[in-house]
This record gives C-alpha cells, structure tokens and sequence, in this order.
C-alpha cells in the first residue's frame, strides 16, 4: 500500500480518473471536514471516550481524514469511484506526506471501519483515543 508507484496502479486500473481540477466541490469536502471535527472535539471533551462509545469516533475519525484527502486529489484534478476508491485515496496520502507508518494506520482504519459498518466489529477506548490523536494531527496538517 505505501509504494508511491501504487498510485499510478489505481490510475491505469480506472478507479481513479483524472478530471479537471474541481475546487468547489474540495472546498465543501473540506467544509464538511470541518464541521466534523468540531463535532469530534466537542463530543470528546464533554462526554469522553470509552468503550461504548469508541466505534462512533473510529467511524468520524476515518471521514474527516478521507475527506480531507479526496479534497486535495480533486484540487489535482483526480477523482476515485468504486471498488478500490478508498484503497486508492489512501495510497494518494502518500503525494500529501504521509509517512509509511501513517499510511499504514489509515490503511488499517479504513479496514477496521469497515469492519465496524459490516460486521459490527467492536473497539475499545485506547484504539479509539490513538486514532482521536492521530486525527487531530492530521486534520492541523491537512486544512492548512
């Protein structure tokens, strides 16, 4: 997943298609990015993270970021659909600094949601609280 080379796969392959650059479309992404976070840090300070509650936050941790990077793949004028999308933005992250480690874990998270929206796989609080702290960081070096 963290060759760079991958990105140029998902191209040839068609899951990702290159289109003319659409900023408004980014800018709402980002927008809703936005609102997102908000939510996330509000939610977090007042009711906490705990086991009950770390699926909900794993879930909104994962969109804020995929938002934030298929914003930036359309400001480049690229755009992803289908089976592979998300595999494919992920592998974009890499064009945004991502290191290997990072796109590891976002690999992960994309497949630990999923595991939560398919088969109601359960995490706790401590996964949930690193990928809450891996979000902030990200969201601080994305918006930019």
């Amino acid at each position: 997943m963290s060759d760079s080379k991958d990105f140029q796969r998902f191209i040839e392959e068609g899951i990702v298609k290159k289109i003319t650059k659409d900023k408004q479309r980014a800018e709402n992404l980002y927008e809703e990015s936005k609102r997102k976070f908000g939510l996330l840090e509000k939610t977090t300070e007042i009711m906490g993270v705990d086991d009950d509650n770390a699926n909900d936050y794993i879930e909104d941790c994962y969109n804020i970021i995929i938002f934030l990077i298929r914003g930036k793949m359309l400001e480049k004028g690229y755009s992803s659909s289908g089976q592979g999308a998300h595999e494919a933005e992920i592998c974009f992250s890499k064009e945004l600094g991502f290191n290997d480690n990072e796109i590891q874990l976002l690999d992960k998270l994309r497949y630990f949601r999923n595991g939560i929206l398919y088969y109601g796989k359960r995490f706790d609080k401590e996964y949930a609280e690193k990928i809450i702290n891996f979000t902030k960081k990200k969201f601080k070096e994305l918006i930019r």
